[in-house]
């Protein structure tokens, strides 16, 4: 990373907003910029325009999930470090599926430990 001060930038997306905005507000508060998202499809929309470094996003969400969500930003920025997390026991397949094409993604469990989290986007 840049030792300038430049903030990495960070897509949140969670459907649950509340989740999205408070992981937002505490990667805010520990030196990261973080944008919040509810939608897989807007997270696409939004990498698109943002640009981010890095991108964090839950697996099960109505429209588009989180993995198809990721494996099409990572195909518009390659370097992206991607994060997903799930509380969901259908996350496995989805997982799988994502494998077997090719695309291996870190996975935290919800709730999520903002330690954790913040220990693995820095790591």
């Amino acid at each position: 990373m840049p030792e300038n001060h430049v903030k990495p930038k960070v897509l949140v997306v969670d459907d649950e907003q509340v989740i999205a905005n408070t992981l937002a507000m505490i990667l805010n508060q520990s030196g990261f910029e973080a944008h919040p998202v509810y939608s897989g499809e807007k997270a696409v929309e939004m990498a698109a325009t943002l640009q981010p470094d890095m991108l964090i996003t839950d697996v099960i969400m109505a429209d588009l999930n989180g993995i198809d969500a990721a494996i099409r930003i990572r195909a518009m920025l390659p370097a992206i470090k991607i994060l997903l997390f799930s509380g969901q026991a259908a996350t496995a397949d989805l997982l799988e599926k994502a494998r077997a094409r090719g695309y291996e993604f870190e996975i935290l469990a919800k709730p999520v430990h903002p330690q954790d989290l913040l220990s693995k986007l820095r790591g």
